[in-house]
C-alpha cells in the first residue's frame, strides 16, 4: 500500500513515462514479426561501431572530467563551455557544423584527402558522429562522479607519498565508480541513439536510427517495430548492468 505522498505525486511522471512503452506492446504485429531488409546490417554497424565509439567517448572524456572536477578559474570556465557547446546544439545543425569542420571541403578535409581519407559517409563519420553525440554527456557525468571523491582521501594519498597517477587509480576510480558506471551508461545510450547528427554527417553505413527513418518513410509504421524491439534489446543489458553495479557500490 502506498503511503508516501512523494511516491503518489511521482505517478503523473511514471504514467507519462510508461505510456509509450505500455502502446508498444499493443501495437506490435507480433504475427508478422519480422526484421525488414537490412535491419541486420544496421544492428551490426550501430553495435560496432557504437563499441569502439564508447571506448573512444571513455578515453578521451576521462581526463577532460578529472581536470574539470578539480579546476578552478577562468579556464575551467572556458573548458565548461566548450563542453556545454555541443549539448545546446540542435543535432541537426551539429551535423551540418561537422560536416563544414570534417567534410572534403574544409581545411581538414583536404589535409585527409592527401592520405586518401574522407569523413563523410563512411564508418569512420559514423564514429565521430557518435563521439560528438556521446563525448560531452560523459564528460558532465563523469566530472559530477570526480567531483563527489571527498578532497580530504586524495590528500591523505598524497601525504602517504602516492603519485598522482596512484591516487587517481587506487583511490579516485574505485570512488567514483557508481558515478562513472552511471556516465558509461549514458554514453552508451546517446552512442547508440544519436540520429541527428548520423543522419547529416554519415548517412551510410546506415546504424539502427537512421535505418528505422528509412523504414518508416518507405513501408510504413508497421515495418519499424521489431527493430524498435532490437534496439532496445541490444542496448539496454549494459545500461541496466551499469546502474545495478552503481546501485550495489552506493548500498555499500
Amino acid at each position: 500500500m502506498m503511503r508516501s505522498p512523494a511516491l503518489w505525486l511521482s505517478l503523473p511522471a511514471l504514467l507519462l513515462l510508461a505510456i509509450p512503452f505500455a502502446t508498444l506492446l499493443g501495437v506490435t504485429p507480433w504475427r508478422g514479426f519480422h526484421l525488414a531488409w537490412g535491419d541486420g546490417g544496421a544492428i551490426a554497424v550501430s553495435l560496432g561501431l557504437g563499441g569502439l565509439a564508447l571506448m573512444i567517448v571513455v578515453a578521451l572524456g576521462l581526463p577532460v572530467a578529472w581536470w574539470l572536477a578539480w579546476a578552478k578559474g577562468r579556464r575551467r570556465l572556458l573548458v565548461e563551455i566548450l563542453v556545454l557547446l555541443p549539448l545546446l546544439t540542435p543535432p541537426l545543425a551539429m551535423g551540418i557544423l561537422l560536416i563544414s569542420a570534417w567534410g572534403p571541403y574544409s581545411l581538414a578535409g583536404e589535409w585527409l584527402s592527401r592520405f586518401g581519407l574522407t569523413l563523410v559517409n563512411n564508418p569512420g563519420a559514423f564514429v565521430l558522429a557518435q563521439v560528438y553525440g556521446a563525448l560531452p554527456y560523459f564528460i558532465t557525468a563523469a566530472r559530477s562522479a570526480f567531483a563527489a571523491v571527498p578532497k580530504e582521501i586524495l590528500e591523505a594519498g598524497r601525504t602517504l607519498g602516492a603519485s598522482p597517477w596512484q591516487r587517481f587509480l587506487r583511490l579516485a576510480l574505485p570512488m567514483s565508480a557508481p558515478g562513472l558506471a552511471s556516465a558509461l551508461a549514458v554514453a552508451w545510450v546517446r552512442a547508440i541513439g544519436e540520429f541527428g547528427i548520423v543522419m547529416i554527417f554519415a548517412y551510410f553505413p546506415q546504424g539502427i536510427p537512421v535505418k528505422l527513418y528509412t523504414n518508416l518513410q518507405n513501408d510504413g509504421v508497421d515495418a519499424v517495430y521489431t527493430l524498435v524491439w532490437l534496439l532496445l534489446l541490444f542496448t539496454l543489458p549494459l545500461p541496466i548492468i551499469c546502474f545495478a553495479f552503481a546501485r550495489r557500490k552506493a548500498a555499500h
